[in-house]
């Protein structure tokens, strides 16, 4: 599972209609982790706090500006994210490695409590600089930073 970001294509390109959402998303960190995802993890999803979980497929419509902050009734619940699971047969995966950082993790924890292994490969992690160094690192010496399995 990959963030998405708070750059989007729309910033670059104001009147761009919908798009998938493996191109929406545009800034570092987001490159970053997909980069990471494509290199190491047969599958993978977006994490949006407005529309939850994003196939690379799924459209995205416009530009938004949320993040997953509690008691903002804008942000998708924990209960809509199990439906989309089960909606998006992401159920099915019993390894879950989650690339955000802190503000993710209690979230994503309720979320995937059916899971054996929920792994945050970046938490620790002292900023989004040094996650994206530590991405950079493990793309670039074709190491991952998660468990295998």
């Amino acid at each position: 599972m990959i963030p998405c970001g708070k750059r989007k294509i729309w910033d670059k390109y104001p009147d761009k209609g919908a798009v998938r959402a493996e191109e929406a998303y545009i800034g570092v960190l987001r490159q970053l982790t997909l980069g990471y995802a494509k290199k190491f993890i047969k599958e993978w999803v977006t994490i949006s706090a407005k529309h939850g979980f994003l196939l690379p497929s799924d459209l995205v419509q416009e530009n938004y500006d949320l993040t997953f902050q509690p008691n903002n009734p804008e942000v998708v619940t924990v209960n809509q994210l199990k439906y989309q699971l089960q909606e998006k047969k992401l159920d099915q995966y019993d390894h879950i490695i989650i690339l955000t950082g802190k503000k993710y993790q209690k979230t994503m924890e309720k979320v995937f409590d059916h899971a054996k292994l929920v792994e945050f490969p970046l938490l620790g992690t002292k900023g989004i600089g040094d996650m994206q160094n530590l991405l950079k690192e493990s793309i670039n010496k074709n190491q991952p930073l998660h468990k295998k399995g």
